[in-house]
């Protein structure tokens, strides 16, 4: 499991793949949620500007990350 810390109150789940490593651009991440890749706390999700706050998790290709 992989971390990932913010300093403000949520981080944009296209972003957070971003800052995670798991996606190259925004371009990527768009089209991976879109496809329903991307699960947000357990669940997908196919919205790129999805809210993520401290304590969230998402996984794609077997990564799973929490927003801390």
């Amino acid at each position: 499991m992989q971390t990932i810390k913010i300093k403000d109150d949520y981080i944009k789940l296209g972003q957070a793949m971003k800052l995670a490593g798991l996606v190259s651009s925004g371009i990527e991440a768009k089209i991976v949620i879109q496809d329903g890749q991307v699960l947000v706390n357990g669940e997908v999700d196919t919205r790129r500007g999805k809210k993520l706050v401290p304590g969230d998790t998402f996984e794609f290709n077997g990564t799973e990350v929490t927003v801390e």
